[in-house]
């Protein structure tokens, strides 16, 4: 008999991809619209599992969880959060909860999280005997990881993906190097490219070939937050320690066990927190913001930047002595427009997991439009390619791809944006500068926000005020080109 699961969400998108997701792996999924309508469920019927977001109008995942526990009922609760709940959902965890996935999450990840949830329940209730006969078996993610080490997973979800690819050989070579090696975690790994290129998809498989697989992925966007924050996020403080510290609290170095910690734009961290980085990264040790008490370090540090980190050096932004620290091993991801040979495999992995997502049978891309999109250059990468995509099969619910769902500049194969300086540039050479690159994604991002600053800041992961800064930048250089212009004619 089927798993019987119950999905709490007021997000239709969310409760629906995940009721279609489950139900085709062979479980029996229901929805709940509420927190309210969850409690009258499993008054009346019995659940395998719970999933429930943390955040619900009305009566909360953690009320639900809290009205599960003093009725007796014991069933796994898996609370869904965005990245400011942690806290909350850490303490959910103590009151009983099996474990968390932070939004936004794949659905890859979270059938992982079923599977090895109820799979804990059948060995708790199990006789002995069959506890031991199954005690080999993938530990559970997260807090509930049992003592027996996950083994690196070379053929994992994010290592298929990059085997899959052509243009990223190079970068799967060296992930397999890190799995078959017998270092441990207290090797960084530096990961460099250009804004949505890839780093977080080559991070996660970095933490599937390392021996630490079975603990937590925590990630954490070094732009996202002022310097004291993100101190405090990085390795938990203790109560009292700031006017605001009510309780302590643990830092992501605390939750990834013995996991990974992926800092992403590691070039944006202030130069003060640089130092104490380092001396962790010496020592493996830290200690809570304000505390007395050392911790071991038992997480992989992996960092990914988008800036060159030498420039950065000369403008002393950034240490050198960390940079060294950083670049034990240090993955370049190429950027799309220098392997267009993987864009058939990115687009039809991307639209199968918008089929799963979506309800749709959308087919594969075909040749025709496939040789059309290789000439674009995709100033945004992976990350543009994905968001054009999902545009398309949100709107259109093609049956199959079209030229005519694409954008005119797309297919035309520039953006209609670049002066035709650059243009000129581009095709004398083959080749676009770096800066013209980074300028093209910045304004590509603030087009599909419609110009919404604070929205384009966070997907292109930088601070409000950088982006501001590059805004202003680009307009005095516009300025400069028309005085010149004007001089010329």
């Amino acid at each position: 008999m089927s798993a019987r699961i119950l999905i709490v969400d007021d997000e239709v998108t969310i409760r629906e991809s995940l009721r279609e997701s489950l139900a085709a792996e062979g479980y029996e999924a229901e929805i709940a619209e509420s927190g309210e309508e969850a409690l009258a469920r499993t008054h009346n019927t019995v659940y395998d599992l719970v999933i429930t977001d943390l955040r619900l109008p009305g009566v909360s995942g953690l009320e639900i969880l809290q009205a599960l526990r003093n009725q007796g009922n014991e069933t796994p609760v898996i609370m869904m959060t965005a990245y400011g709940d942690v806290d909350t959902a850490v303490s959910a965890m103590r009151g009983g909860a099996y474990d968390f996935i932070p939004k936004p999450f794949k659905l890859s990840a979270i059938k992982k999280q079923v599977r090895a949830a109820l799979r804990a329940t059948v060995e708790t209730t199990a006789p002995a005997a069959e506890v031991a006969g199954t005690a080999a078996e993938q530990a559970p993610t997260g807090s509930k990881a049992t003592a027996a080490r996950k083994a690196p997973d070379l053929d994992g979800h994010y290592m298929q993906m990059i085997k899959a690819c052509p243009g990223l050989s190079r970068v799967g070579a060296i992930l397999e190097k890190i799995g078959n090696s017998r270092s441990g975690n207290d090797t960084p790994i530096l990961i460099q490219g250009e804004s949505g290129s890839g780093k977080e998809i080559v991070a996660r498989a970095v933490h599937e070939v390392s021996q630490g697989s079975g603990d937590r992925f925590m990630e954490i966007n070094c732009a996202a937050l002022p310097e004291n924050l993100l101190e405090s996020e990085l390795f938990g403080h203790v109560k009292g320690a700031f006017t605001d510290a009510k309780t302590n609290k643990e830092g992501l170095f605390e939750l990834a066990g013995g996991g990974s910690i992926f800092m992403d734009e590691i070039g944006e961290m202030g130069v003060l927190l640089q130092s104490r980085l380092l001396r962790v990264l010496e020592n493996r040790r830290y200690r809570r913001v304000g505390g007395k008490d050392d911790f071991e370090v038992k997480a992989r540090i992996v960092a990914a930047t988008n800036r060159q980190l030498r420039e950065a050096i000369e403008a002393g932004t950034f240490r050198n002595d960390l940079y060294y620290r950083l670049q034990v091993i240090e993955i370049d991801v190429p950027p799309l427009r220098e392997r267009p040979q993987d864009l058939e495999i990115l687009i039809n992995a991307f639209v199968s997991e918008f089929n799963g997502q979506l309800g749709m049978t959308t087919g594969p891309i075909d040749a025709g439009l496939l040789e059309l999109l290789q000439k674009y250059p995709w100033p945004g990468n992976v990350r543009e390619l994905r968001n054009v995509l999902k545009r398309i099969m949100i709107l259109e619910a093609p049956v199959h791809l079209e030229p005519g769902h694409f954008p005119d500049h797309i297919l035309a194969g520039h953006n209609p944006r670049s002066s035709s300086r650059q243009q000129a540039f581009g095709a004398a050479t083959g080749l676009m500068p770096l800066s013209e690159v980074e300028r093209l994604q910045i304004l590509y991002t603030l087009e599909m926000t419609e110009n919404n600053k604070s929205k384009a800041a966070r997907v292109l992961g930088i601070s409000r005020q950088t982006l501001r800064e590059k805004l202003r930048l680009y307009e005095a250089a516009r300025e400069t080109e028309l005085q010149a212009d004007e001089a010329e004619g």
